[in-house]
């Protein structure tokens, strides 16, 4: 698939977090936004790696960071980076919300559990 075809610049994000992450009380590291349907999951250096489970699952495989100042996208069928338009708003989580994050929620010991 064109990443270009894999992208959806009208949808906005699902939340300001990774949906799976606040549905378990679990954590994330950074958040990835998908570029189809605006699903928010957490990166592949995050515990449990939701933006990459719902890329295979639902074959939506372009996402783009939504971390404050990134802007990049990345297509997981090509393993590189590509390139794409401006996303409906926010273009990031809050500004407030640390990364890791989201507060209260991050172990002590967190550096440990990245992949």
């Amino acid at each position: 698939m064109d990443a270009a075809a894999a992208i959806d610049p009208s949808v906005p994000p699902s939340g300001t977090g990774c949906l799976e992450c606040d549905a378990t009380g679990g954590w994330w590291f950074h958040l990835r936004r998908c570029a189809a349907c605006g699903h928010v999951g957490c990166c592949d250096s995050s515990p449990s790696q939701h933006a990459r489970r719902h890329a295979a699952e639902t074959g939506h495989p372009v996402i783009r960071s939504f971390e404050p100042g990134e802007r990049w996208f990345w297509d997981f069928t090509r393993d590189e980076v590509v390139a794409g338009p401006d996303l409906a708003p926010p273009a990031h989580h809050p500004l407030d919300q640390p990364a890791p994050g989201p507060r209260g929620r991050v172990p002590a010991d967190w550096r440990s559990r990245l992949h």
